[in-house]
């Protein structure tokens, strides 16, 4: 009898190794195809993600190239000619800047590629290459305020024309990060009326010192 019950107990013994067994070596089968599906669920997914992007990216390109075709024109069509004033200092901001001229009209003779056009130019401006980017090309203005006739302004060969300040209006300091900038409030002999800008003070100084001479609250102390 004692013989039976050792034998019962080494059976059992053995048989709960066996199970022991069986499950562990199921569970390392069950661990690889668990990661296998969720990596491939991440992968999938990231792949959905980037296909998503890639098309809002595509929408915004094609939304932005239809808003921003350049402007096209004919042989032979008359165009205006975008000129800057020009005064060798700085100007804070698009609130304080001068507006855009343009002299013309000039006919155009061919196009030079996708963006760019030559123009026939009057002896006036001999000194300036004859061709240009459609940016700075302008059809004929129904604006006659914009325009400036050739006979009223001095052109450099990088289509500068020149207006002298008259006087300085006003004084504020800016703050510009951890700086305090003083600027002045300039009023300038414009051929289309008054214009104002605000400009850094030191700079004023050192290009048109006579504007500071009669307002002791402007004149330069260094």
């Amino acid at each position: 009898m004692k013989f039976i019950l050792k034998m019962d107990k080494k059976q059992a013994k053995e048989s709960t190794g066996k199970l022991r067994d069986l499950r562990s070596k199921k569970n390392k089968q069950s661990v690889p195809k668990l990661q296998k599906t969720t990596t491939s669920k991440t992968t999938d997914k990231i792949a959905q993600i980037k296909d998503r992007i890639k098309a809002a990216r595509d929408r915004q390109k094609s939304y932005a190239d239809n808003r921003k075709k350049p402007l096209e024109f004919a042989i032979g069509e008359k165009v205006m000619l975008k000129v800057s004033p020009w005064k060798g200092v700085v100007r804070f901001g698009k609130k304080g800047k001068l507006a855009p001229r343009y002299v013309g009209p000039f006919e155009i003779l061919d196009r030079i590629g996708p963006l760019a056009y030559k123009l026939q130019l009057p002896q006036e401006l001999s000194g300036v290459h004859d061709t240009f980017h459609v940016s700075n090309l302008k059809k004929c203005l129904s604006d006659e305020t914009m325009i400036i006739p050739l006979n009223e302004v001095r052109l450099d060969d990088k289509l500068h024309f020149i207006e002298e300040p008259i006087e300085v209006m006003d004084r504020e300091m800016k703050t510009l990060k951890r700086s305090r900038i003083p600027i002045v409030k300039v009023r300038w002999n414009s051929k289309r009326g008054p214009e104002f800008t605000w400009e850094r003070e030191d700079h004023m100084k050192k290009e048109y010192p006579q504007l500071f001479t009669n307002d002791p609250t402007l004149v330069n102390k260094d």
